[in-house]
């Protein structure tokens, strides 16, 4: 190997700490008995951790793109990078109750690495025949993650994730083929030269196929439907990291071809993703009207949030406030989204809205901390969804995109509807809670209920933790924005 390209490998160092945690905690686990396989939980947490302290450390300035122009290290890959690292290193922890002793313990945590890492692959792809190799790295693991329970509910979810993958999937592999019979090239910047001179058709073909396949790893209609599926069969954890992470680097992949190759096509693919945006903040938050179970009731969230990450996707390339506000709302939806998952992980016995007003009698800080979420979600400041969303709206409004920015304020107002179901069962659970122990309550939780309050005690401080994450992003955030973005 060359000093060139020892550079390029040391410039993956992020990715190759994902590859090491994987590859590693799988060897650690063929000789670590059952039940010990927390030593490969260990191993996956801290693989999350370097990862993003090396992505933290290499934020390139200004943006290079390595062998030989395939993979782009830049602001928006840095900040993935750190992001799902820091996701997964979360999710892991919050996976660990429900995987726990389980035989395929070390399988869980080593699928959920191999994700991380073809989201960021997804992120940082430069041409298209990697932005095909990370779809499928960043799809397979998650097959098998949402089936991992083995129950009918698992069972039917990763059947129907498999099955719109599959097509999804064909037709991001449909339209790369016609790309290149248009044009004659797979990289980025040679497309964005070829492609105003291609033939109209086969162009079309192309920017459709390989829009349909990221829009399958986003969640976003109309190949949304395998959402509410894979979240209601999974487990709380697995549902909060399928629907956070492969979004990161679903939506970046979809903001990278719309600033550059796409930007020059012959279709408007800017207009269709702003009509994808539409489509799913108004459709998410329709579905999301009538949920009683709360992982449903996410699940439809999560495709409303996807509309509103791709509206900066839309303007790309016609604004330079796109950038900035991809990558604080793209952190922020990670925070917020995984707080509300641990939300629901913190009540195991509460499936639907109105079980929270008995699950959360005595836990007023479980209360608190989901209305932060909650209304984060929202974007209500000062939290970091509403940062995020300040940005993402100027930057749609400098990019033209007025319509859009009017109707994702009504859509953000009417969220609120279902939001508010959820926060008036917590506070009627807290206020109709039976006198604490010394008032005429007993002394303390029965054996089942002492059992399911220690269960939740990680999915509680990730809760906590989160809702404080939210408020600190965004008053940093915002801070941040005032200071260089003065205009």
């Amino acid at each position: 190997m060359n000093e060139d390209q020892g550079a390029e490998a040391l410039a993956l160092l992020p990715e190759l700490i994902l590859l090491a945690g994987a590859v590693g905690g799988l060897l650690l686990g063929l000789w670590t008995p059952q039940r010990r396989q927390g030593r490969v939980r260990a191993v996956a947490v801290l693989a999350c951790l370097g990862s993003a302290v090396a992505a933290a450390t290499a934020l390139p300035d200004p943006a290079m793109a390595v062998f030989e122009g395939t993979w782009t290290i830049d602001t928006t890959t840095g900040v993935v990078r750190i992001t799902v690292a820091l996701a997964t290193a979360v999710a892991v922890l919050l996976a660990s109750a429900s995987v726990a002793g389980h035989p395929r313990e070390t399988e869980a945590y080593v699928l959920m690495l191999l994700a991380a890492l073809g989201t960021v692959a997804l992120a940082a792809a430069g041409d298209l025949l990697l932005l095909v190799a990370a779809f499928l790295l960043a799809s397979f693991p998650l097959y098998a993650l949402a089936g991992f329970a083995k129950d009918a509910r698992g069972t039917e979810a990763a059947l129907k994730y498999y099955l719109m993958g599959a097509f999804s999937g064909v037709l991001l592999m449909l339209g790369v083929t016609a790309l290149v019979l248009a044009t004659g090239t797979t990289g980025y910047p040679t497309l964005a030269v070829a492609l105003p001179g291609a033939a109209a058709p086969l162009a079309a073909v192309g920017v459709l196929g390989v829009l349909a396949g990221v829009a399958f790893k986003a969640g976003a209609v109309p190949v949304h439907f395998w959402v509410p599926d894979v979240t209601a069969g999974t487990t709380p954890a697995m549902a909060a990291f399928i629907t956070t992470v492969p979004k990161l680097g679903a939506v970046a992949a979809a903001f990278r071809l719309l600033a550059e190759p796409f930007a020059a096509a012959s279709v408007d693919a800017s207009l269709l993703v702003a009509v994808l945006a539409a489509a799913s903040m108004t459709l998410g938050n329709l579905a999301a009207f009538s949920q009683t179970e709360v992982l449903r009731l996410l699940a439809y969230s999560t495709v409303s949030q996807v509309g509103y990450l791709f509206m900066v996707v839309a303007v790309a390339a016609r604004t330079e406030l796109a950038v900035p506000a991809l990558t604080i709302y793209l952190a922020g939806y990670a925070v917020t989204n995984i707080g509300a998952f641990a939300a629901v992980a913190a009540a195991p016995a509460a499936r639907t809205i109105s079980d929270w007003t008995a699950a959360v009698g005595r836990r007023p800080w479980l209360v608190v901390s989901l209305v932060v979420i909650l209304l984060g979600l929202v974007g209500t400041p000062p939290t970091a969804v509403f940062v995020g969303k300040l940005a993402v709206f100027s930057a749609a409004w400098d990019g033209a995109m007025i319509w859009l920015v009017v109707l994702a304020a009504v859509n953000t107002v009417a969220s609120l509807f279902y939001y508010l179901r959820w926060i008036t069962a917590g506070a009627v659970g807290v206020s109709a809670a039976p006198p604490a122990a010394g008032d005429g309550a007993p002394a303390g939780p029965g054996p089942t209920v002492g059992v399911v309050q220690r269960t939740a005690l990680l999915p509680t401080a990730v809760l906590h933790s989160a809702a404080v994450a939210s408020l600190v992003l965004g008053i940093g955030a915002g801070l941040w924005l005032a200071v260089a973005l003065p205009a």
